[in-house]
């Protein structure tokens, strides 16, 4: 079983900056895709930026030039650096993980969740 830990949420002002953290445990033979996700009150679940084992990134149009995706393959770790915070931006932001893990078999896990809240 694959856990997920994600740290780094809160409450910032506009034009802040945050940094999410994601720690991967558990029986875990590779990762692929490392990712963020954010869901606001009312709104579906969108994907905000994620990373592959290979350093390729992939952002939602909203956060370009604003928000970096990084990992640290040693530490099986994934971060989300969020800066010039908009209100826009406030979200449950979850980590997302795919990989290979015990046996073999394909994990596709998510952690519970950070809220980060942009006050204007």
């Amino acid at each position: 079983q694959v856990q997920l830990v994600e740290s780094g949420g809160g409450l910032v002002q506009a034009g802040g900056s945050l940094r999410l953290s994601c720690a991967v445990s558990g029986i875990i033979i590779s990762i692929n895709v490392m990712g963020w996700y954010r869901q606001a009150p009312g709104k579906q679940r969108e994907l905000v930026a994620a990373i592959t084992s290979g350093g390729s990134t992939n952002y939602a149009d909203s956060v370009k030039g604003r928000f970096t995706i990084s990992r640290d393959n040693g530490k099986n770790t994934v971060y989300l650096q969020m800066n010039n915070l908009a209100p826009e931006d406030t979200a449950l932001y979850y980590c997302n993980v795919k990989g290979t893990g015990r046996d073999y078999r394909r994990f596709d896990s998510w952690g519970k969740g950070t809220q980060v809240t942009v006050s204007s």
